[in-house]
């Protein structure tokens, strides 16, 4: 082989492994960063991650919402209308947030298997439900034999 064209082929190749190693490390770094959503049945399966953030979805279970009168703590259910998540917060909730309402929540399960939130955020009007709810209550009734689907918006 011509020592030139052998240059070239040592060049193209280092020029690939550099090119593919930045594209892994990127890949790598993005994932980390990723929330993924899951309802409480898929929490409660065993699907969420237990040491790393992830948002849990679903609507605020009426009768669940209960405040600490002397700090901002508040703690609630969320559910898909199948399974619920007890979940606590401490900060202000969202001026839109009651029973009965979508919810997204973002935190980690404790050991207790509690979801402890650090944001939370609310529907945005009478009809809104986020889409990934909606298709978790869509899945879970179609598990259960209903044939009903909740409206997305």
């Amino acid at each position: 082989m011509n020592p030139l064209r052998k240059r070239r082929l040592v060049l193209v190749g280092l020029l690939l492994l550099g090119i593919g190693s930045a594209t892994a490390l990127a890949l790598t770094a993005l994932s980390d960063n990723v929330n993924h959503f899951y309802s409480p049945s898929a929490v409660l399966a065993g699907e969420a991650p237990t040491a790393r953030n992830f948002r849990l979805g679903g609507v605020v279970l009426e009768g669940s919402s209960k405040r600490d009168g002397s700090s901002l703590l508040a703690s609630f259910a969320v559910t898909d209308r199948f399974k619920e998540v007890k979940v606590h917060y401490e900060g202000i909730l969202p001026d839109l947030f009651k029973e009965g309402q979508s919810v997204i929540a973002t935190g980690q399960l404790d050991q207790n298997g509690v979801f402890v939130a650090h944001e939370v955020l609310a529907k945005h009007d009478e009809n809104y439900m986020p889409a990934e709810v909606a298709d978790a209550i869509a899945k879970g009734k179609a598990q259960a034999g209903q044939t009903a689907e909740p409206k997305s918006y």
